[in-house]
């Protein structure tokens, strides 16, 4: 059973910046893509970014297209989600996720695996 560990997040101002990594216990088909959701309090989950670990190819959501950064390191099974000009609407618990390939890459039930989540914080 593959897990994924999630670190990183925090507090930060509005305006500033964080990074999560995602580190996976070993690569399988069903770790070809890694996603990131998030869970604002009281809301629904909702899709933010993916990338496909062979190629690097990138998906994000309009709501954080141009702020919010994808990268990987295959050798550690790792990926990472660079935020930046964070804003208060960025709050959310943010889990990542992974699946094998095929299948709508932003919708959460064609995910296999899940994080423990990791709490972000943005304070204006």
């Amino acid at each position: 059973q593959v897990q994924l560990e999630e670190s990183g997040g925090g507090s930060v101002q509005s305006g500033g910046s964080l990074e999560l990594s995602c580190t996976a216990s070993h690569r399988t088909q069903t770790t070809l893509i890694v996603g990131w959701f998030r869970q604002p309090l009281g809301k629904e989950r909702e899709f933010v970014a993916a990338i496909v670990r062979i190629g690097g190819t990138t998906y994000y959501a309009d709501s954080v297209k141009g702020r919010f950064i994808l990268s990987k390191d295959n050798a550690k099974n790792t990926v990472y989600l660079q935020m930046n000009e964070l804003k208060p609407d960025d709050t959310a618990v943010y889990y990542c996720a992974s699946k094998s390939g095929g299948g709508d890459y932003s919708s959460e039930e064609n995910y296999t695996h899940w994080g423990q989540g990791a709490q972000v914080t943005v304070s204006s």
